[in-house]
């Protein structure tokens, strides 16, 4: 068995003010943590996680709150299957988050479509939104430490998303008769 090395933090900090405690916990589920319970998370060891969570333990020390960092594996194949498991459920849930938004973005091009609004404005809109689910999937994929099941079916549709807009934006050219050269004036 090759062995999963993990990092396991534990911490303990006062419950006011609870910005503070959120905080905490969005910082630790941005970086990708599987909280196994309340206050005890665990991430894949790796260089910068041991930085990023030394420099968190030290904001726990100035929350007047406790932690500890330890590095661990699991006991058997098994258990570490439950743990892998539990990344890749984490990581599913923002794929089908993402999904979502994709069928969103589909949405909303085939009504703009539907309607003939072809403006460089819905355009530019457009293009903003796809933006946003680009940036999205990249910060999914980084946290994917493990290949969630959705990984390849979110990089396909963000593809079909891009080329749907470029489509529309095609659209929005001929509208504008920007694709068309002007032939010349006979003199």
């Amino acid at each position: 068995m090759n062995t999963q090395n993990w990092l396991l933090l534990t911490y303990k900090v006062p419950a006011e003010p609870a910005r503070k405690r959120v905080a905490l916990w969005r910082k630790l589920k941005g970086m990708g943590a599987v909280y196994l319970q309340s206050g005890v998370c665990l991430l894949p060891r790796t260089d910068d996680h041991i930085r990023r969570l030394k420099i968190i333990e030290n904001e726990i020390d100035g929350m007047s709150g406790e932690s500890v960092l330890l590095e661990t594996v699991a006991l058997d194949r098994g258990q570490e299957e439950k743990v892998v498991g539990r990344f890749k459920a984490d990581r599913n849930e923002e794929y089908v988050e993402f999904l979502d938004k994709c069928r969103d973005f589909e949405a909303e091009i085939a009504k703009e479509t539907a309607d003939s609004h072809f403006t460089y404005a819905e355009l530019e809109e457009n293009d903003v939104d796809f933006r946003k689910l680009e940036s999205w999937l990249e910060k999914i994929v980084k946290l994917d430490f493990y290949g969630a099941p959705l990984a390849a079916e979110a990089a396909t549709r963000l593809k079909e998303c891009e080329a749907l807009l470029d489509t529309y934006a095609q659209r929005v050219f001929e509208a504008h008769d920007e694709n068309h050269l002007t032939p010349p004036r006979p003199q």
